[in-house]
């Protein structure tokens, strides 16, 4: 039986968070450490770099993959200086990946600011994002944690082959649900499933607990990956369908799946559409209505719940600890989250 939302959200008596600032509370004293440290690691006497980092430090996230990796360390023992290190090696590949990601795509802006491209142009940016990705290697070498740098590379080796993967089956005729989930499990879950995995290495020596926690880290990934590409078509709780999926003709699941429940000249007609490379705000709407109308909304939703249901089994296998319910809070966050 398939839950819905509200049946994981009861997963325990106590309520669900209702933020990410509910999330980080148990963790916060750690969190501020954490910035400290990481700042320390930008640290560089090229002046430009120095003026770009600042700028970076100004514009940084939400924090969920240090977050991750805090919670997975709390999970198996306890937050040490390892897990400081693991989190700002997962923090430097992250961000490292999301401006070569902004040099790529063009973009005009991060988190709702001017991306570092648009201000500091593409030669710059791409040194940057090489400048973060020398950092976290650093840092593990000079702190002698090879364990972790094995898992961080091979979540850097998975991105990359998960980018090509999507590049590879870019249009509908080469993309099936088989490779939407092999390109997702790469491209988002692999760093996620890092940040799980090192954390509980940074807190423990017993790998059956490193074991758990990566699988736990891939579940997590899919079903974050897979709530960002819901919101791309809307609904009730996501708001008003952004688009941007669909003018990059970008293939996910709820397309997927309403074109596996359509009939075959509404397939063919949306299949056409959608393949444009330049669409009317008409059209766009087209398809949005074309996947909601077919179930593919639904259908989403519903795969995106069993990776969370499968994260709580495998969570289980951890005493019912306030830790634990912290890591299971994290998971129901990442699947109601409104952005």
């Amino acid at each position: 039986m398939i839950e819905t939302d509200t049946d994981i959200m009861q997963k325990t008596e106590q309520p669900l968070p209702t933020s990410l600032n509910d999330i980080r509370e148990p963790i916060a004293d750690e969190l501020k450490k954490f910035r400290v440290f990481f700042k320390e690691s930008l640290h560089t006497d090229v002046m430009l770099l120095n003026k770009i980092i600042a700028y970076l430090l100004k514009t940084k996230g939400k924090e969920l993959r240090p977050i991750l990796v805090f919670h997975s360390a709390r999970l198996c023992g306890g937050i040490t200086q390892r897990t400081h290190i693991a989190a700002a090696m997962i923090e430097l590949l992250h961000t490292a990946t999301l401006i070569h990601d902004d040099v790529v795509d063009d973009a005009e802006r991060r988190r709702g600011f001017l991306s570092i491209p648009k201000i500091f142009k593409n030669k710059a940016s791409v040194l940057l994002g090489d400048f973060l990705l020398a950092r976290g290697l650093l840092i593990a070498l000079d702190n002698h944690e090879y364990q972790l740098l094995q898992v961080v590379s091979t979540a850097v080796k998975r991105m990359s082959e998960g980018e090509l993967r999507q590049l590879k089956a870019a249009g509908l005729q080469n993309m099936t649900r088989q490779k939407y989930f092999e390109i997702i499990s790469d491209k988002t879950g692999s760093l996620i499933t890092a940040c799980c995995e090192t954390g509980a290495i940074s807190s423990t020596d017993i790998e059956e607990k490193h074991k758990i926690l990566r699988e736990v880290g891939e579940n997590i990934g899919v079903a974050f990956q897979i709530k960002d590409d819901l919101f791309d078509y809307g609904g009730e709780d996501t708001g008003k369908p952004l688009g941007n999926d669909i003018r990059e003709r970008k293939v996910t699941l709820p397309l997927i799946a309403a074109l596996e429940r359509a009939g075959k000249s509404d397939t063919r007609h949306i299949r056409h559409l959608f393949r444009k490379r330049k669409k009317k705000q008409s059209e766009v709407d087209e398809i949005v209505h074309f996947v909601r109308e077919n179930g593919g909304m639904t259908a989403a939703q519903e795969e995106m719940n069993r990776y969370a249901e499968h994260a709580f089994e495998l969570l289980h296998k951890f005493p019912a600890t306030e830790e634990r319910h912290d890591v299971e809070n994290l998971i129901r966050f990442v699947i109601t989250r409104k952005k």
